[in-house]
């Protein structure tokens, strides 16, 4: 696994044209390592609105959707509030400008929780990819030209989802990688009515967007609890590389050669309660697998290198106690810790990853909901609540809460995205603007 990560990052470091040693981009949702980590240094702690503010650049509308980061450009997803309609953004790193602005598709939102712009891009530095809730998948170079575009509903069939889609795209192996866990019936008058609503994870290639495989993921859940928000995300452990998938009443490992199911594991439903969809996507660390169970349940560890249909004898370790727990926010793993976030009791959690014990649970003394992703660098722990409050956390053998910076502006609510970070700066994305906040 160290092996692995010092590779990717020396392929990501080559990318950062003009920029220091220690710099990094931020090219998947979940950063350089597939985990919220980076290796930024420098970051204030104590930045607002007006101090140690690069520059802030207003966007045509809101998303979940987390800036992606590539050398000398920010690429943003995004809904149109005005037009109703879908964009794929490109920015100027140093000054905020906009490079590009093209829009996809039409189309704004499906239920009143969230948007079609949920997905976030991801670039391999060469191009980058943007997915939305309307199936609508676009490559572009980093001119802002298309270079192919495909529509998953068009070409898979109708998403069978009560809310909106919402996984992101993930390059890895030289593939791009999609996920989409539904239900196995249609739903609100979505979904094959003369088909079956199968759940699948799809590899394309890059550079055409053609299909290399498609894997169909079966799931012995029931309703709703077939459905997942959350993200493919690699990993590797003893020389086996595999990608990893959870939702549908369980976590899976599949090849990456034929997507082929390596191992799979799922109790957390064993009465099959019909309405626990999933929204966290799998973290690795200290060698298990993390998976959070929905709505307040556990959090598991699935013992690394497993092969095929585990019991609970595969688990390292479980956290049944319900103060820890995420139900949309993906945990971090940082400086061999992971960081789990329970967006509903409002605290954060430092878990040792060897045995499941809490180092300690921070209460971060706000009465807001947080459901987006903490990020972890320079020693800090960075994530915002639903008005865009930016908590800023020690990672530290003592829970310390240094700061907390309302970015958010009135009516702003049900913020979600994650913070980025790249070329020794944050990226915070509020309902209409994107700051760019440095020392």
């Amino acid at each position: 696994m160290k092996f692995f990560r010092n590779l990717l990052f020396g392929v990501l470091a080559i990318g950062c044209v003009g920029s220091s040693l220690s710099a990094e981009n931020w090219p998947h949702w979940r950063g350089p390592h597939f985990d919220g980590s980076a290796s930024e240094q420098k970051l204030p702690a104590d930045f607002s609105k007006t101090n140690h503010v690069r520059w802030v650049a207003t966007l045509p509308g809101p998303a979940a959707a987390t800036p992606i980061i590539w050398g000398d450009h920010v690429f943003v997803s995004s809904t149109d509030l005005r037009t109703k309609t879908l964009h794929a953004l490109a920015l100027d790193r140093r000054t905020g400008k906009e490079l590009w602005n093209q829009e996809v598709a039409s189309g704004f939102n499906l239920d009143n929780k969230s948007n079609l712009a949920s997905p976030s891009p991801v670039t391999d530095g060469q191009m980058v990819y943007f997915l939305y809730g309307t199936g609508d998948l676009v490559a572009f170079d980093f001119a802002g030209k298309q270079v192919w575009a495909h529509n998953l509903q068009k070409d898979y069939g109708q998403f069978a989802y009560q809310w909106t889609y919402g996984a992101s795209p993930t390059l890895f192996d030289g593939k791009l990688f999609i996920q989409v866990l539904q239900r196995n019936v249609p739903v609100h008058g979505r979904g094959q009515k003369d088909g079956p609503n199968d759940s699948y994870l799809l590899a394309l290639a890059p550079k055409t967007g053609t299909e290399i495989w498609k894997h169909i993921r079966p799931s012995e859940a029931h309703e709703e609890s077939h459905e997942a928000y959350s993200t493919p995300i690699p990993f590797e452990h003893a020389g086996r590389r595999e990608m990893l998938v959870i939702g549908g009443d369980c976590i899976t490992g599949h090849s990456l050669k034929d997507g082929e199911e390596l191992w799979r594991w799922g109790s957390w439903n064993p009465t099959r309660i019909t309405h626990w969809r999933l929204v966290p996507s799998p973290v690795t660390g200290g060698d298990v697998v993390l998976a959070c169970a929905p709505k307040g349940s556990p959090v598991f560890a699935i013992k690394a290198g497993s092969q095929g249909a585990l019991d609970d004898s595969g688990l390292a370790w479980t956290i049944p106690e319900r103060e820890v727990s995420s139900d949309v926010g993906t945990p971090l793993f940082y400086q061999g810790r992971f960081y789990v976030l329970n967006g509903d009791k409002k605290n954060l959690a430092r878990i040792d990853p060897a045995t499941g014990k809490a180092d300690w649970i921070g209460d971060l003394g706000t009465r807001v909901k947080l459901e987006s992703s903490p990020t972890g660098a320079d020693g800090k722990i960075f994530f915002q609540n639903f008005r865009g409050e930016v908590f800023v956390v020690a990672a530290a053998p003592e829970f310390k809460l240094l700061h907390v910076a309302a970015m958010g502006d009135d009516g702003d609510e049900d913020l979600r995205a994650t913070v980025a970070v790249a070329q020794g700066s944050l990226f915070i994305r509020t309902g209409s603007k994107l700051y760019c906040v440095g020392q």
